[in-house]
């Protein structure tokens, strides 16, 4: 059948991609961490550091389950080929299209496992604290960052990572005026920093009884969550820590004690704040946590403006500095300004089919380098 000889024309270069992709994890080394692991977790002392024998496991699991995944693609590859072959001699339309069904899955497992590949920065397998700011626009602009936490939220319940509101200031008539949200899941950082920077919306307003079009920003900063491994010096001095009632839509706690924590760290001018959790002790940990992502991120800026032998410019939110724009009107249109990455179907965007920008990113930026 000729549509099988073109699937199979398709298929039969990825033995080959398969090979490199090894080639590139170093598969053989990652069996032999696994069965070094496995023998260390046998030890009777093992278990003597919970803390530490809980991180052996993780990474443990984090290499077998990069393995099982790989040797799956590999499997996946060799039965369509055989699928393919048998279809061919028995002439059977099923096998056929099982094939076909096959090819395409396998494919698009591929392409999942291979924008992953790329997911090697430092702190790319952490969680994620990312933050959503209206800027030039108003009201507007307001309700266009409740629809991007609409989107991140979607998508990230897509993936099956764990969302967490630290920190939600409603608009004065509309939207979201600030939100923080944690972010949790293997990789979460890895595919969201590709979404920090100032994100541009063109519609017709609905808040605009005139039916006229509107051009709304946002910005959207995203930052790991830093462990207290990572060495860096916060002094109880430079600490100015606030609490308050909790404003925002929570719990049977919310508004009931001064739960809700601010911290300012004085030296920086850097504030951070968490009311979502019951206790003040909790918000503030939390908050603590989000203060570390936000002193290590400057830290790594300020030492790469140095490298560089610039001064690194602050963008405002508006017009110019845009790293995607979003149009609903007079056309339907998803552009991502850096890697060119397009798509005419708003409606899934926003209902958090983002992968492709974060994909394309991720290669856009793997070349760059």
């Amino acid at each position: 059948m000729l549509e099988l000889e073109q699937l199979q024309t398709t298929i039969e270069p990825y033995k080959a991609k398969l090979i490199e992709m090894g080639n590139s994890l170093d598969i053989d080394r990652l069996r032999e961490k696994i069965e070094d692991l496995e023998h260390l977790s046998m030890n009777n002392a093992f278990w003597e550091d919970i803390e530490k024998a809980q991180k052996v496991l993780q990474e443990l699991k984090n290499y077998k389950d990069l393995v099982e995944k790989y040797d799956r693609l590999c499997i996946d590859y060799e039965d369509i080929l055989v699928l393919i072959e048998m279809s061919n001699e028995e002439e059977d339309l099923e096998l056929a299209q099982e094939a076909k069904v096959s090819a395409k899955a396998f494919e698009e497992a591929y392409n999942i496992m291979r924008v992953a590949t790329l997911l090697d920065g430092q702190y790319d397998k952490n969680n994620a604290i990312l933050e959503l700011h209206p800027g030039a626009g108003g009201t507007e602009a307001c309700d266009w960052v409740s629809m991007l936490l609409r989107m991140y939220t979607r998508w990230a319940e897509k993936r099956g990572y764990k969302v967490d509101v630290l920190d939600y200031l409603d608009g004065e008539e509309a939207g979201v005026k600030s939100v923080t949200l944690q972010i949790t899941g293997e990789n979460a950082y890895g595919y969201l920093k590709s979404e920090k920077g100032i994100h541009r919306l063109v519609r017709i307003s609905p808040f605009d009884s005139s039916g006229r079009r509107h051009t709304s920003f946002a910005s959207c900063d995203v930052m790991p969550q830093i462990t207290d491994e990572i060495e860096l010096e916060i002094r109880t001095e430079d600490l100015k820590i606030d609490t308050y009632r909790s404003t925002g839509a929570g719990g049977q706690h919310v508004n009931t004690t001064d739960s809700a924590v601010r911290i300012t760290h004085i030296p920086t001018g850097i504030i951070v704040q968490c009311q979502n959790e019951r206790s003040q002790i909790q918000n503030r940990e939390k908050a603590m946590q989000m203060l570390r992502a936000k002193l290590y991120e400057k830290q790594l800026e300020e030492r790469q403006e140095t490298l560089d032998g610039i001064r690194g410019e602050k963008k405002d939110i508006a017009w110019g500095s845009q790293i995607r724009s979003y149009v609903f009107h007079p056309y339907n249109l998803v552009k991502d300004h850096r890697t060119l990455e397009e798509t005419g179907n708003t409606g899934a965007v926003m209902d958090g089919d983002i992968d492709r920008f974060m994909n394309a990113y991720l290669g856009w930026i793997n070349k760059r380098d």
